[in-house]
């Protein structure tokens, strides 16, 4: 694929890697309207000129991932080559957002997952309207990153450096881990009901910041996060979910769909105000 613009739509809260320590899974349009999956991307060791934010056209040299079926993956050809960054399609462009996203909506999922599990098509990112939004919750997990995945990061970092390995300074430090799963419980045209998870890094950083200003109450926290994605996303906003299947549950999983982040423009009787 060589040079290729991808307007950014997606960037999914921050993994653990073997290989890269820490690693983000972004997905955009590229300029003919076609999904596609960057990955991997060690988002956070980019230079700091190359962190390319939400709705940013950027241009980078692509090829296909071949260790990864899905037809809409794509590797950074050179992840150390600087990343061109372009124009944003900010917020006072809510329509021409609308204009390059919602060119292929689907809002039947049991008709999205038929087409995931179809070897000639293998759909893998697409864009999903819910005909009801019932909820949006949480639960509890893990605090901490499993102790073994870090000590490995710590200790493939340490290797054939001049830094003792106790000297954790110089050490990249990894994102810190979500304590609570987000998931929205929703049905679409297919009037099955699901709950699906929330991996969108966007979320991720909400859900702190909201600990921060509650000084370290989870539960007003996880309310706060709810208050957006539910009260102010669906009730106030046009709700949509960007929707993406991992690899390892791709052809397996009953439902390999995630909502890797959301779109909320103004409903269209609002957009004459933007």
């Amino acid at each position: 694929m060589s040079s290729t613009k991808v307007l950014i739509c997606v960037k999914t809260y921050p993994s653990l890697s073997e290989k890269y320590d820490e690693l983000v899974c972004t997905a955009g349009l590229t300029e003919q309207g076609e999904w596609i999956r960057i990955f991997p991307v060690p988002f956070r060791k980019l230079n700091y000129e190359s962190q390319y934010e939400k709705w940013r056209w950027i241009e980078l040299d692509l090829v296909r991932n071949t260790k990864d079926f899905r037809p809409e993956s794509y590797r950074p050809k050179n992840i150390e080559k600087e990343i061109k960054i372009h124009d944003k399609v900010d917020s006072k462009h809510w329509s021409l957002r609308r204009k390059l996203v919602l060119n292929d909506v689907h809002t039947n999922l049991s008709e999205l997952i038929t087409k995931a599990k179809d070897k000639s098509d293998r759909t893998s990112l697409a864009i999903l309207k819910p005909k009801e939004v019932l909820d949006f919750l949480w639960e509890k997990c893990d605090d901490e990153w499993p102790k073994k995945k870090i000590d490995a990061i710590i200790a493939r970092q340490a290797q054939g450096s001049l830094f003792d390995i106790e000297d954790t300074r110089a050490i990249f430090k990894v994102v810190k881990k979500l304590p609570y799963k987000f998931k929205y419980k929703f049905i679409t045209d297919d009037d099955k009901e699901r709950t699906i998870m929330i991996e969108d890094w966007e979320l991720g950083a909400l859900f702190w910041k909201c600990l921060k200003l509650t000084n370290g109450d989870e539960e007003r926290a996880c309310m706060m996060v709810k208050n957006k994605y539910f009260d102010w996303m669906y009730k106030k906003r046009d709700l949509f979910f960007f929707m993406g299947t991992t690899l390892a549950h791709h052809a397996t999983g009953k439902s390999p769909f995630l909502i890797i982040g959301t779109f909320y423009p103004p409903k269209i009787d609002q957009l004459s105000l933007f």
